[in-house]
Formats: C-alpha cells, sequence, structure tokens
C-alpha cells in the first residue's frame, strides 16, 4: 500500500488520478503485476506523462511504456544483457550504465550499475536496496 506521504506528493503534483485506467489494469496484468501492490497501485493512479524524472534521473511509467512500446522487446534484452533473472524488471532505461529493477515476485527494488558483479545478482546473493516499491519510490522522489 502506497504511504499517506506519497499519495499527497502526487497530488500536489497534480500526478494522482482517483480513477484507475482498465487498459493500464490489463498491461500490469500482462507483467504479471497484481493490481493491489504498491506497484499496481501507484501505477494505476499516478501519471505524469511516459516517465517520471526527478534530480536527472528518469523512470518510466510502466504501464504507459508496457501499452504503447515494445516493452516485453526491452524487458528480455535487459534481462539478456545483464544476466539477470526473469522476475526482474526495468524501471528505466539503464542510461549511464545504471538502472533500477523491479522483483515482481518479491516486490523490492534493486538499483544496479556495470560496475557491480552481476554473477552475484543472478545467483540471487545481490540484495535489493529498497524492501518494497513505496520505499524505492518515495527515495526517488526524496520523501524520505
Amino acid at each position: 500500500m502506497l504511504s499517506k506521504k506519497l499519495i499527497d506528493f502526487c497530488k500536489k503534483n497534480s500526478w494522482w488520478f482517483d480513477e484507475s485506467s482498465s487498459d493500464y489494469e490489463i498491461e500490469l496484468k500482462k507483467l504479471g503485476i497484481s493490481t493491489s501492490s504498491d506497484f499496481g497501485e501507484f501505477y494505476l493512479h499516478v501519471e505524469d506523462g511516459p516517465t517520471f524524472i526527478h534530480n536527472g534521473k528518469e523512470i518510466y511509467q510502466i504501464c504507459w511504456f508496457s501499452k504503447n512500446t515494445d516493452f516485453e522487446s526491452n524487458i528480455k534484452s535487459a534481462q539478456s544483457s545483464l544476466g539477470l533473472k526473469p522476475e526482474h524488471i526495468p524501471l528505466d532505461s539503464f542510461e549511464g550504465e545504471f538502472g533500477y529493477f523491479y522483483n515482481i515476485n518479491d516486490g523490492t527494488v534493486t538499483e544496479i550499475s556495470l560496475g557491480q558483479s552481476l554473477e552475484n545478482f543472478t545467483v540471487g546473493n545481490f540484495p535489493p536496496q529498497w524492501k518494497n516499491f513505496n520505499d524505492f519510490i518515495e527515495s526517488y522522489f526524496e520523501l524520505k
């Protein structure tokens, strides 16, 4: 569940929409993500165009990208080139050789850079930096 602090921040920026898009619900289901998860809640109700930009870092509006681009190909490319497990989906374009990845199985978020040992990550020894999506997105927007 999203925190009140995050919801208030999104409302203040006119990014929050009370009604969710049925098209976006379909996109989350295609990705295997629960609409009732904090990730699902965020992407069903928060939008500022195709991406969110904060302090020079850009992350996708995942539902928009899934609906309007070949996001499945983007996911497979990132997983293949970085040796990631199938449950990890990119939250950004991995620009600057680092990026954020959401684990659809446990809801954690990990930041990966090419300078890190991806071998440890692929065998499950790479700890996520955020235990859930709400913590990640609050950190991304510097709400903590």
